[in-house]
Parts: structure tokens; C-alpha cells; sequence
């Protein structure tokens, strides 16, 4: 694959990134006034969906214009249309510049030509390698913990296991096998031990160790992007919303024991080493970010006590995922670069052409004065020429 198509895939990857927080972020504002607020596994499910499409879509669109449709409609032949209806006020010269304006940079990040484009990809590369090896040594540290846990139950495909050195309870999976990492001290209250074990089974239910990888592998590429991190808070803290509503809604589970669980969990989270000693990818009780801003544990006592929706609300977030996800592909197709000339990029380039060559004429007429040899005749021929397709059209963005 060129270098300039898979620049344009990494771009395509952080502006899908950028655009599907903001939708998602628009429609979580539209449905906290209505009874969907707080049906937060539902929220999760649609999240996670959309965290696995923005992962493979430039793999989808690549598919899409290979096999599908070489050439879908794009946003540079949508502006393009609405410039020649009039509906852009701007000189076509400047106009064809801005269109031009991502395959330029493309064009010159590829050639490596200019200083900065070489201190930028140098920065790039060494911030996705920190963050790469931040991951590897994360999921060295994960499996060292679990070779140094013990052995306490085995249900299945799932491993319970008691440490002496984890402070809060957190779960993980390899390829084959899931663990869960207890506490030895848990086991000395019974009533937070068997609140703990549901916890992390449910993670399990949800599939959020899962999503937990796959947003630990698109770090490395998405890790100057604010948009990632916004989009990874966002499931991190829904992931807990729901995890802790399902609990809820079982019979004989009591509220005000599992808040006090929570509120002791954080207790023990806080006492944690340093930073960069967590372990991941995995997926906790109570997060140790969870210590360090009082307001995270706050929102996450209030959505256990919040009161879930009642009622089928299966169509509504069926009709909302919808949107979310043809949104989102419409966005990735819309932003695929321009085929070959078409007949509104001709006219485009047709005008530009216009717009300089009056411009030259412009010029040479206030040089020569108005007795100047060059007569208004010569613009019109040279337009006639240029419409019968004697001059070329500039050169393709």
C-alpha cells in the first residue's frame, strides 16, 4: 500500500474518532430530558459498537470502494456542486485551494521534504512507541500478577484468584481463559466478596474486557487525539453505569451495601503504587482514577441509586443505534478522496482558469495604460479557447 493511502487511512481513522465523540455527545445531551437517560447498558452496547466500527473502518471503506463502489459520493463533490449552484461565496481560485487544501499536506508529509514534516512524523512515531511499550509492559505486569496469584476456584472457563498484593478486585481474560483477581482480604467479609465476584462476572456479560483491548490497541495511534481519550472515558464510565444498574436489579442485592463496598473499594484503590504501575488491560471494582477525582465516584453512587427505565424501550434504542452507526459510515464515506474529473470539477477548473486569466489581463492593462496593446478581444478569445477545451484544466487535488 502507498504511503499517502495509508496517511489518508490514519487521518480518516482520528477525524472518524473526532466526529463519532461529538455525535455521540449530541445524542446523550438530546436523551437527558427523556426516560432513555438512564439506560445505561443499552448506552454501553451502543458504544461498544461503535468503538469496534470506528477500529475497522478505513478497513470497510477500502473494502467498500474496491468491491462496492469505486468512487461514492464525497464531501469535496458535494462542495464543489454547491459552489457552481452559487451557493459559495468565494473566488474559485481560493475555493479549489481550500478543496485541495488535505491532499496538499498529504502531499507533503509523504515527501519528507520540508523540516517540520520530518520532526513531526519523528513525533508521531516515538509518541505511538512510548504508548505501545506503556501497553506492553502494562500486559507484562497483568500476567505477571496472575502467575503470582493462587488458585481459589475454577467455574468453567473462569479462573478465581486470591492476591496478596491487589488492593481492589479487577478481572481480565486471555484467549482462551477469564480470571478474576480477588483480594485475600475480601475474604474476610463475606457480604463484600459476594458483591465483588457479581461486579466482575457481569463485566464478563458485557463483554467489556473485550472493547478494554481493543481501545488499549488504538492508543498508540489515536494518542495525541483529545477526542480518543474523551471517547474512552466515556465507556470506561458507562461500562461501571451499567455493570452496577444490572447488579441492582437483581433480587437481594442491597443498595446501601454495595455503595459502602464501593466507598471502601475506593479506600483500598487509593493506597495503589504510582502512577504507571497499572495493570492492563483490565477492568476493575473501582479504578484508581476514581481516587484521584471525588466527583467520578460521586456520579457512580447517584447512577446506582438512579431509577432504570421501565417499559420496552427496544425500538427507541434500536432507531437511535441506527442513526449512530449510518452516521458514522456516511461520515467515512463522505470523507473518501475525489475520484477522477468530473464534470463539475471541470467546470470548476474552467472558472478558475477564467478568474486567472482576467486577473493577468487586469494587470497587463494597468501596465500598459489604456492605449496598451492588448485589447479586450484577447480575454474573449482566450475564454472561447478555454471553453472549447484548447487549455488544459489545472491540475487534479
Amino acid at each position: 500500500m502507498k504511503a499517502d493511502a495509508l496517511l489518508n487511512g490514519y487521518l480518516d481513522l482520528n477525524l472518524l474518532v473526532l466526529t463519532g465523540t461529538l455525535l455521540w455527545l449530541a445524542a446523550r445531551k438530546l436523551l437527558s430530558n427523556t426516560r432513555l437517560a438512564n439506560a445505561f447498558l443499552a448506552q454501553l452496547k451502543l458504544m461498544n459498537a461503535l468503538t469496534l466500527l470506528l477500529a475497522l473502518s478505513p478497513f470497510l471503506m477500502l473494502g467498500f470502494t474496491q468491491w462496492v463502489m469505486a468512487h461514492p459520493p464525497n464531501i469535496a463533490d458535494l462542495l464543489v456542486a454547491q459552489y457552481l449552484q452559487g451557493n459559495v461565496n468565494m473566488s474559485a481560485s481560493s475555493f479549489e485551494s481550500l478543496l485541495g487544501l488535505r491532499e496538499d499536506t498529504v502531499r507533503v508529509l509523504t515527501s519528507q521534504q520540508p523540516l517540520w514534516t520530518r520532526i513531526l512524523a519523528a513525533a508521531l512515531a516515538l509518541g505511538g512507541l512510548v504508548c505501545a511499550v506503556h501497553v506492553a509492559l502494562s500486559v507484562y505486569r497483568l500476567r505477571r500478577a496472575l502467575r503470582r496469584a493462587f488458585l481459589w476456584k475454577q467455574i468453567s472457563n473462569t479462573r478465581i484468584l486470591l492476591s496478596d498484593t491487589t488492593p481492589v478486585a479487577y478481572s481480565t481474560r486471555g484467549l482462551f481463559m477469564r480470571y478474576v483477581v480477588l483480594p485475600t482480604e475480601l475474604l474476610n467479609n463475606p457480604q463484600d466478596l459476594r458483591l465483588t465476584m457479581a461486579h466482575e462476572l457481569q463485566h464478563f456479560r458485557q463483554r467489556d474486557i473485550e472493547c478494554e483491548f481493543l481501545l488499549e490497541m488504538l492508543r498508540p495511534l489515536l494518542f495525541w487525539n483529545p477526542a480518543f481519550y474523551l471517547w474512552r472515558r466515556e465507556v470506561r464510565m458507562l461500562r461501571e453505569f451499567a455493570c452496577d444498574q444490572a447488579l441492582m436489579a437483581r433480587p437481594g442485592l442491597d443498595i446501601r451495601s454495595y455503595c459502602e463496598c464501593l466507598i471502601r473499594a475506593c479506600a483500598q484503590a487509593a493506597k495503589e503504587g504510582v502512577f504507571f504501575t497499572r495493570r492492563s488491560p483490565a477492568v476493575a471494582l473501582v479504578d484508581r482514577r476514581e481516587t484521584r477525582r471525588n466527583s467520578t465516584l460521586q456520579q457512580r453512587i447517584i447512577a446506582v441509586t438512579a431509577r432504570a427505565p421501565h417499559g420496552d424501550t427496544g425500538f427507541g434504542w434500536a432507531l437511535i443505534s441506527g442513526l449512530m452507526i449510518a452516521s458514522v459510515l456516511a461520515t467515512a464515506m463522505l470523507m473518501q478522496r475525489p475520484g477522477d474529473w468530473s464534470h463539475d470539477r471541470l467546470m470548476l477548473s474552467t472558472i478558475v482558469n477564467l478568474e486567472r486569466m482576467a486577473s493577468r489581463n487586469a494587470s497587463t492593462t494597468a501596465e500598459t495604460g489604456p492605449t496598451g496593446t492588448v485589447s479586450t478581444g484577447t480575454v474573449s478569445s482566450r475564454a472561447n479557447a478555454i471553453l472549447q477545451g484548447s487549455f488544459m484544466p489545472t491540475a487534479s487535488r
